[in-house]
């Protein structure tokens, strides 16, 4: 029986007994549970790596104004800043997360990863280490593999939902994949990939889902370009075998337990934090009157 991702140390610990990869367990999985051919994994995993690069590239290159107006093609203008903040590569990982999710936020194609609310992270994260380390597609696709079954076991460990979870659960469980997913790329074992989701969940505990007028517009856009960077620095920890301290499995447990008590106004219902400022109150009513004003005449029929 293959195993069923409910626990890191479980994963591990199968991994090891099996003689198997982190990879491998994850295709195991994927086959037996699923009903899936190594093939169609692959094939799939292929096919989401194609959407994510057509993703950046289109956010980069194309029109990204939402109807709402609050998406207004932040990602070019932030790639295209004259003066990098810390680099060159760190501007380019930022722009490429806003620009996968500016796609999203303007009803483009994008890869739900481990959701659309935060489609920008795996995105302008793995574009980035690939360009920089020279990680072949196999690697990557693997990577994306390690990644899901990160979120496996952060989904039945706690939630991947913002309606259940708030932003912790969407944004924190895809900068954990992606964290995980750049440790293995550069050769990281298994204490550091898990170490690197550890530490990233931690940086990102409490963080409530407010989206300003209900649309997944602000602050989500700006959200994934700074879980793509708390992605990278937990990495970085990580590879240099520095320990989390807590274990990831309690780590996830406690993110858990905050979505649980965390109030319903913070969990995408758009009456808390930003969503509830008088500002975005003003944004609200506006677009509510944009799109009665889009509905069809009735007397015109």
């Amino acid at each position: 029986m293959a195993f069923l991702f409910d626990s890191f140390e479980g994963w591990k610990h199968y991994s090891e007994e099996k003689k198997l990869s982190l990879i491998d367990v994850v295709l195991e999985y994927e086959e037996t549970q699923k009903g899936r051919t190594e093939g169609q994994i692959w094939d799939g995993l292929a096919n989401a790596w194609s959407v994510m690069k057509d993703a950046v590239k289109t956010g980069l290159e194309e029109d990204m104004t939402s109807r709402s107006g609050m998406i207004n093609n932040g990602a070019k203008k932030v790639y295209n800043y004259p003066t990098p903040v810390l680099s060159r590569e760190f501007q380019q990982l930022i722009s490429r997360a806003l620009a996968a999710k500016e796609v999203n936020s303007c009803m483009g194609r994008i890869v739900a990863a481990p959701t659309a609310g935060a489609s920008g992270i795996m995105p302008g994260v793995l574009f980035t280490v690939q360009e920089i380390h020279h990680v072949s597609d196999k690697k990557i696709l693997e990577a994306m593999l390690l990644a899901a079954g990160i979120a496996l076991i952060m989904e039945q460990k706690a939630s991947i939902s913002g309606a259940v979870g708030g932003c912790q659960a969407e944004t924190g469980t895809a900068a954990a994949m992606a964290s995980g997913g750049i440790v293995y790329c550069l050769g990281g074992n298994t204490d550091q990939i898990f170490n690197a989701v550890a530490i990233t969940v931690q940086c990102m505990l409490g963080l409530v889902c407010d989206p300003v007028a209900g649309l997944v517009e602000v602050p989500c856009v700006v959200r994934n370009a700074s879980a793509a960077a708390i992605a990278n620095s937990s990495a970085q920890i990580g590879l240099a075998d520095v320990s989390s301290v807590i274990p990831v499995d309690e780590v996830i447990e406690a993110m858990g337990e905050i979505g649980a008590s965390m109030e319903t106004r913070y969990k995408e219902t758009a009456l808390g934090g930003l969503a509830a400022t008088k500002t975005a109150q003003r944004i609200a009513k506006k677009v509510l009157i944009g799109d009665i004003e889009m509905l069809p005449d009735e007397e015109s029929k």
